[in-house]
C-alpha cells in the first residue's frame, strides 16, 4: 500500500487555499490549525490522510519542517515516511539541502520516523513548548 501513497503525494500550488481536511487534521494533531501558507511556505499532502508543512529559505539552501501529521486511521503503515521522503526529494531538487525540525522528546513515533529518514539530533531548546516540555532539534544535511 505504501507504493500507492507515493503516487498520491502532492505539493499544493502556492496560491491554493488550504483544504478543510488539512485544518481538521491540524486541529486534531496540534490542538489548533494554522492559517493559510505564508509566501515562504510549502505544503505536501496525501489527500485526506496526511500533510507536511515546510518553511523554505532558498537563499540559504535551508528548509524547516513546521508540521507533519498523519490521520489516526492511517498511522503505523509507513505513510509518514513516504510523505517525508517525498518532501526531502522535492526540496533537494530545489537546492534546499539543509533541513531542520524540532520535536517533543515524548513523541516517540516521530523520533523513530526522523531517525529512520536520516535525521540527526543537533540540540535542545529547554522548556520550549507552552506546557514546559523541551524541544529536540534535528537536522538532515544532503
Amino acid at each position: 500500500m505504501a507504493a500507492g501513497w507515493r503516487r498520491e503525494v502532492q505539493r499544493l500550488p502556492e496560491e491554493a487555499p488550504l483544504p478543510e481536511w488539512v485544518a481538521q487534521l491540524d486541529r486534531l494533531a496540534f490542538g489548533a490549525p494554522w492559517n493559510r501558507l505564508a509566501p515562504h511556505e510549502a505544503l505536501w499532502v496525501v489527500p485526506e490522510l496526511a500533510f507536511a508543512r515546510w518553511a523554505r529559505v532558498p537563499a540559504a539552501g535551508e528548509a524547516e519542517l513546521l508540521r507533519i501529521a498523519v490521520a489516526p486511521e492511517a498511522r503505523g503503515q509507513g505513510l509518514g515516511r513516504v510523505l517525508l521522503e517525498a518532501c526531502q526529494r522535492d526540496l533537494a531538487a530545489e537546492g534546499l539541502v539543509h533541513l531542520f525540525l524540532e520535536v517533543r522528546p515524548s513523541n516517540h513515533s516521530a523520533l523513530r520516523l526522523y531517525e529512520a529518514c536520516g535525521w540527526e539530533s543537533c540540540g535542545r531548546r529547554h522548556r520550549y513548548y507552552t506546557d514546559g516540555e523541551d524541544a529536540l532539534l534535528f537536522q538532515r544535511l544532503d
